[in-house]
């Protein structure tokens, strides 16, 4: 940065007045009575002049100074021994003259190497101060702008040397108290170590972005201010790099005179970027963040031997290697400027206008870039599990937070970004990546290119013919229908299929619709076999883009129809990461069959349930992880959807684990819809034995904290390791909640813990589970926390305070359930109308 001056035009104003005075003296007063008045301006100028402070190479405790004292020296107060570098009050920039920085500056470029208030300019009359406490601020209309915060630490001089160190000492001269290089602001200079914890900060933008250098976790790296800092450069990465040690973390770095070298934090030399080749000891080499994003170096010398000179190597080594070079979405190619994805030139400003799409009501689809086009943040950001381009895609459009997504198809890497900058042409358009971006199809830019009318033209004639074609096969379908209707009845099957053709089409964003050949096709004419359900099996297949889906083939009629229903309706219109997906479905005559994503580790219940330790059983964290997600699913449930949704149906066997044990709520044959003015729904008897809420037993309305209850006892099943119920155990511990909640008093909470599992008593999420398990199941269900409220708890946003003792009602009730369910298998303590659906729940609901 560099200073202007308009100090020596104020000072030779000041100077002229009093000899203005003088010549109006002689020629109004005459000789005689002149010498007096004459000596007397004589004596008032030489004062004057002497008011003008001198320059220091000392400041002591007491000194006060602003830009206004010290015009007479372009704002400089303090000089180095050798004149090199000034520290005083420097114009804020050339358009600005009346604002100023507090700064130091090497005085034969004018360059700002540092500044205490870069951006809080000050003015004219706002002093420096170092107080008699041997404090250092500047004060600015009564605030204080910038201070050193040395005040307890007994500062005794202020000196500034010629390396560019301003610095203030105590008693002890040896050691400084504060120093700028600890402190820098934009620019580091040689001899001035950058260690972790230490930012570099460049000054905003035309777009009000910012750009940082920090060391974090052993590596130096660059930062783009997006509304997350985006990494664009690091030390780590740069091919330049001279590697004189491999593995250690960077600590340090220190700029010489000729080179950047990096340090592990006992000083050992671990790399070193060359700046120039041979350098001179007797020149000051400075690297500059500028507000463009790259770090620039220069070489600063006297007026004498050309000033300030500029060195070709820049950090990152090409420009488009910035997130912000040019515009959001537009392409950064090196040497030719930025340009527009042809798949954009549609959209006004070549922007998709996506702010929020978590917010947002608009439909969006994925956009495909140019071959080639790729992303400078891929470089630094974690891939999504391994998936192929299909997957990629979905895992975007599942996100709803997601904008953009970027496929390397060498690796098979997969990168998610809720916000970008400028892209970046790779490897000359013919890279490895496929890049999309989600784009609104309700936002189209009004804009098109020059061809538009004759491109108007083709698809008015395109939509005339298509128009008119489609007439004619709906004539002849309608024709053909009305000809086989009159010769053959529609038999029943055909009945019910075309009701249930009726059905489908009206449910909105339904998800795919496959042939019964091409899920036979898929799963290999339903040879693996997964599973059995209530109603029917299901099974492992393969689509064509390589993806595997579980194929559940529903062999029942009847009730079998209507769950199928729900469960379309349902889990077809949303989306969720710890929400089962459904992929497709299938209703030809009598085949009705549904295609969801493939959880490769099966349902919960299979991993917590173990008479005996193995090398299957679920360790703490992961058990945790799974606890959240799940409340995380039922949460959305609840909440974020258009219309409520109660599971009725929440137990291990309905919570299913992907290869990296994601758990997502499965299941949806049994849920409900309540709309957001409903607090509670009567409903028929539905659910499983064991997690059922009291109020469905004793024919209450049910709520969302219905589902609360059922996931709290799955929580203290996934925490114990056992069922809560398990009659095989002593009377205190059969009804494992009561047991539980006694141990809880006691604060035992080693007997509540799973005893395969290693129990750690400091790991306080085990005590967070067990009370939050314990809300969960109390009899009131306005006692229940909300899902929301849960996933709260569990990551410990909010504490959670001890659970009430619950009623002895519900502990009854279920008892006899539980008794009944193991002694008889048919019944349970309710009536018999109750106890016929409660079984049918139970076979509905069973394994997927």
């Amino acid at each position: 940065m560099t200073v202007t001056s308009g100090g020596s035009q104020k000072a030779s104003n000041r100077k002229s007045l009093s000899f203005v005075l003088m010549e109006a003296c002689i020629y109004h007063c005459g000789n005689s009575k002149c010498v007096i008045v004459l000596s007397m301006l004589l004596i008032a100028n030489l004062c004057i002049m002497c008011s003008s402070s001198t320059q220091k190479q000392v400041l002591l405790p007491g000194f006060s100074g602003s830009e206004m004292d010290y015009i007479d020296n372009n704002g400089m107060f303090l000089l180095s021994n050798g004149s090199v570098f000034g520290f005083g009050f420097v114009t804020n920039s050339v358009s600005d003259t009346t604002s100023y920085l507090l700064a130091v500056v090497h005085l034969a470029t004018t360059s700002i190497v540092w500044s205490a208030n870069a951006n809080s300019p000050v003015s004219h009359s706002d002093n420096f101060v170092f107080d008699k406490d041997g404090n250092a601020y500047l004060q600015s209309g009564g605030s204080t702008i910038w201070t050193a915060s040395i005040s307890s630490k007994g500062g005794t001089s202020m000196q500034l040397l010629d390396s560019g160190n301003l610095v203030v000492f105590g008693k002890d001269s040896s050691s400084p108290l504060w120093q700028s290089f600890s402190h820098p602001t934009d620019t580091l200079l040689s001899g001035q170590s950058f260690i972790e914890g230490m930012t570099l900060a460049s000054h905003s933008n035309t777009q009000n972005m910012t750009y940082t250098l920090q060391i974090k976790s052993g590596d130096m790296m660059l930062y783009a201010g997006l509304q997350m800092p985006q990494p664009y450069w690091s030390a780590l990465q740069d091919n330049r790099m001279i590697v004189d040690k491999n593995g250690n973390n960077i600590y340090s770095a220190n700029l010489s005179s000729s080179s950047w070298s990096f340090y592990d934090q006992s000083g050992l030399l671990l790399s070193q970027l060359v700046i120039v080749q041979q350098g001179d000891a007797n020149t000051t080499l400075a690297a500059v963040l500028s507000n463009d994003g790259l770090i620039t170096f220069y070489m600063l010398q006297s007026v004498s031997v050309n000033g300030r000179g500029t060195l070709p190597i820049t950090v990152p080594q090409d420009s488009c290697d910035m997130p912000a070079h040019c515009k959001p979405y537009t392409i950064c190619n090196s040497g030719t400027g930025c340009q527009c994805p042809s798949a954009l030139s549609s959209y006004a400003n070549c922007n998709p206008g996506i702010k929020s799409p978590c917010n947002s009501k608009n439909k969006f689809q994925l956009a495909q870039l140019d071959s080639g086009v790729g992303y400078v943040g891929t470089n630094f950001a974690s891939p999504v599990p391994k998936t192929n381009l299909t997957g990629c895609k979905n895992a975007c459009m599942s996100n709803c937070s997601c904008i953009a997504v970027f496929f390397d198809q060498m690796s098979g890497n997969c990168f998610l970004f809720d916000q970008i900058g400028s892209l970046q042409q790779k490897d000359g358009g013919k890279g490895s990546y496929a890049s999309f971006i989600k784009v609104s199809s309700s936002n189209r830019g009004s804009e098109q290119g020059g061809s538009d009318s004759g491109r108007l033209t083709i698809i008015i004639v395109i939509i005339i013919v298509g128009t008119l074609v489609v007439i004619g096969v709906l004539v002849y379908v309608g024709f053909r229908i009305y000809q086989r209707r009159r010769h053959h009845p529609p038999s029943q099957d055909d009945a019910g299929s075309s009701e249930d053709d009726g059905f489908l089409q009206t449910i909105s964003g339904a998800p795919t619709r496959y042939t019964y050949k091409e899920l036979q096709d898929a799963t290999n004419n339903f040879s693996n076999k997964l599973g059995q359900g209530g109603f029917g099996s299901v099974y492992l297949g393969t689509l064509p883009d390589g993806s595997r889906i579980a194929v559940k083939k529903l062999e029942g009629i009847g009730q079998g129809k209507k769950e199928f229903r729900s469960e379309v309706t349902i889990i077809g219109s949303i989306h969720h990461i710890h929400l089962v997906k459904l992929r497709g479905f299938c209703v030809e005559g009598a085949h009705k069959l549904l295609a969801y994503e493939y959880m490769a580790k099966g349902s919960l219940d299979r991993w917590i349930f173990h008479s005996n330790e193995d090398s299957s059983m679920l360790d703490w964290d992961t058990r945790f992880n799974i606890a959240l997600g799940t409340a995380k699913g039922l949460a959305y449930l609840h909440q974020d959807c258009e219309s409520k949704i109660i599971h009725c149906d929440i137990k291990p066997e309905n919570v299913l684990l992907d290869d990296n044990f994601l758990a997502k709520v499965s299941d949806f044959g049994l849920a409900k819809l309540m709309t957001r003015e409903q607090s509670h729904v009567f409903t028929t008897l539905r659910g499983t034995r064991g997690y059922l809420a009291p109020e469905w037993i004793t024919n209450y309305a049910i709520s969302e904290k219905s589902d609360v209850y059922s996931y709290g006892m799955v929580l203290l099943e996934i925490i114990s390791g056992r069922k809560s119920y398990d009659p095989v155990e002593s009377s205190e511990k059969a009804h494992f909640p009561s047991y539980a909640y006694k141990k809880l008093e006691e604060g035992d909470l080693r007997d509540i813990f799973d005893a395969k599992l290693k129990y750690n008593d400091k790991d306080e999420r085990v005590e967070v589970a067990i009370k939050v398990a314990l809300w969960c199941i109390q009899e009131d269900f306005y006692q229940r926390p909300s899902m929301s409220k849960v996933v709260q708890m569990l990551e410990g946003v909010c504490d959670v305070p001890q659970p009430p003792i619950s009623s002895q009602i519900g502990y009854r009730l279920y008892t006899n359930a539980f008794k009944s369910s193991s002694e008889e298998g048919t019944s349970s303590g309710l009536s018999d109308n109750n106890s016929d659906a409660l079984l049918s729940a139970v076979r509905l609901s069973g394994p997927r």
